[in-house]
């Protein structure tokens, strides 16, 4: 929920936090409130509140948690939203993919912070981040997504442990397409399995992103 725009002065950097988990908003909040010049003004649980908070007024720095429930954080970051004053945006996380950072970067956050780090870690971030600036990958050319549209489709039923022809169902595409995906994705990424493509697509947060069209190797 939105809370009422506090009377600050000029240095304050105002905080927005987006997590699901009433207990992580209630004790970051908590925390900051012990730096000088941090002020937690509002705060949101859910994809629909958070947007609300992305395009409102009166906050300089959101937190945004990676995992909204069975929802991604990053959907908020994809197009930019309506206005172009939207506040600074640092992505937090407790699984440090490579991924995610990518992710992160591409969608114009400026920066990803795991939940691990260390308070003043994240303090520092902040700040950083409410003078315009990025942290980490954010600042270089982010990679693309590991995996594209569809193919994020098939992977996830591969994790789902749905055969090809129940894939080809499901996605209303022939079999013969199913298993030309698998194919190529078994050969650009160097896996040898069914298994092991779902494991790797798990651990490494493939299925958490959102995607873009794949560039043609050709294309600068």
């Amino acid at each position: 929920m939105l809370a009422a725009r506090p009377q600050t002065d000029a240095m304050t950097i105002r905080v927005g936090i987006i997590d699901d988990h009433p207990l992580v908003r209630d004790g970051m909040t908590a925390l900051l409130r012990e730096y000088a010049g941090l002020e937690v003004v509002a705060t949101a649980g859910s994809l629909d509140a958070g947007r609300e908070l992305l395009d409102g007024d009166g906050v300089d720095v959101v937190l945004l948690d990676i995992r909204l429930g069975s929802q991604t954080g990053l959907e908020l970051l994809k197009g930019g939203g309506g206005r172009g004053t939207r506040p600074a945006v640092l992505v937090l996380t407790a699984f440090g993919h490579s991924e995610y950072a990518a992710a992160a970067a591409r969608l114009g956050a400026a920066g990803l912070v795991l939940k691990t780090a260390p308070i003043d870690e994240l303090v520092a971030a902040i700040r950083v981040a409410a003078l315009g600036g990025t942290i980490g990958e954010a600042g270089s050319n982010a990679c693309e997504p590991t995996l594209t549209g569809r193919e994020q489709e098939i992977v996830r039923c591969v994790v789902e442990g749905r055969t090809n022809d129940e894939i080809g169902v499901a996605l209303s595409i022939a079999t013969k397409t199913v298993e030309g995906h698998l194919r190529r994705l078994f050969e650009r990424l160097g896996v040898a399995s069914r298994a092991e493509l779902a494991a790797r697509a798990v651990t490494e947060g493939w299925l958490d992103v959102p995607t873009v069209p794949r560039r043609s190797p050709h294309r600068p």
